[in-house]
């Protein structure tokens, strides 16, 4: 099979007794993300980085060590061969050791996606064999897989015509959410409320279509250094004040005026209002 680039991690994905080769390779693709660097506007060259000791001035690389904080200003040291005595070694095999339902994953133990991809002709069969199994049961197969020294949590699962390997983080990794929600009040929700709520959300109900949302900054900045590439300037234009809290209507007649139709307009197509100009 054609490789579609480099792979991120080589292996075997085991179910049970059956193994089948696989590539992995990064769903994400990084050069969308927006980056900006420091320049020094006389020269117009990147800006470099020294390293400093607060009341010692620049420190030599070789001086450097990885500490772990165990204190106030208390630090264990640890050097790289010890680092390295802990890595685990990488097995080259995933695992499917629990199936569980889609829905039963809460969204936020999801991180970063991974295209699972079979090596070979002869590792397509048994991939799509556990594929259409997944997809048929409405299931997640999880797992661990050890790549660069760690071991990551991750869910295998079906997706368009091949399967998805999630990221996942560890229970110990997330918040309590009990911190942010404890305070909310226990009074009964209003039952006309919900059900006037329940009719707009099932009127705007829809396949989750991505390509109708645009990242508008991201347009927006891609104009502006267009413009600015032309010797342009550009002149921000200051943003309209907020509505204060005395304009806010009644949240029973917001609902109801909702449910008759004298909604917001849709946020996807309408563009955003312009903060800048050139001049």
């Amino acid at each position: 099979m054609a490789s579609p680039g480099r792979a991120y991690w080589k292996g075997v994905l085991r179910l049970s007794l059956v193994s089948i080769a696989v590539e992995v390779f990064n769903a994400v693709d990084s050069s969308t993300e927006i980056r900006f660097n420091q320049i020094h506007k006389p020269s117009g060259k990147r800006i470099n980085y020294t390293k400093t000791v607060k009341g010692i001035g620049p420190v030599e690389a070789s001086d450097i060590v990885k500490g772990f904080e165990v204190d106030k200003d208390q630090y264990v040291f640890l050097e790289p061969d010890e680092l390295d005595a802990i890595k685990l070694e990488s097995k080259k095999t995933l695992d499917l050791v629990q199936f569980v339902d889609v829905k039963d994953i809460d969204p936020r133990y999801f991180e970063r996606p991974y295209y699972l991809v079979p090596q070979d002709d002869q590792a397509a069969e048994g991939y799509m064999v556990i594929r259409e199994a997944l997809s048929k049961m409405n299931r997640l197969g999880v797992g661990q897989i050890t790549m660069s020294g760690r071991e990551y949590l991750v869910a295998v699962g079906p997706v368009d015509r091949g399967l998805v390997m999630e990221i996942m983080r560890y229970a110990g990794e997330l918040k309590a959410p009990q911190t942010y929600f404890h305070d909310l009040p226990d009074s009964k929700v209003d039952s006309e409320m919900v059900g006037l709520a329940t009719e707009i959300i099932k009127r705007k109900s829809e396949k989750f279509k991505p390509q109708q949302f645009k990242d508008r900054y991201a347009l927006a900045l891609a104009e502006l250094v267009k413009e600015k590439s032309k010797g342009k300037r550009i002149v921000s234009v200051p943003e309209e004040e907020p509505p204060s809290r005395g304009n806010v209507i009644n949240l029973m007649d917001a609902l109801r005026k909702s449910v008759k139709g004298a909604e917001e307009p849709d946020e996807r197509k309408t563009a955003p209002k312009k903060k800048a100009r050139t001049k």
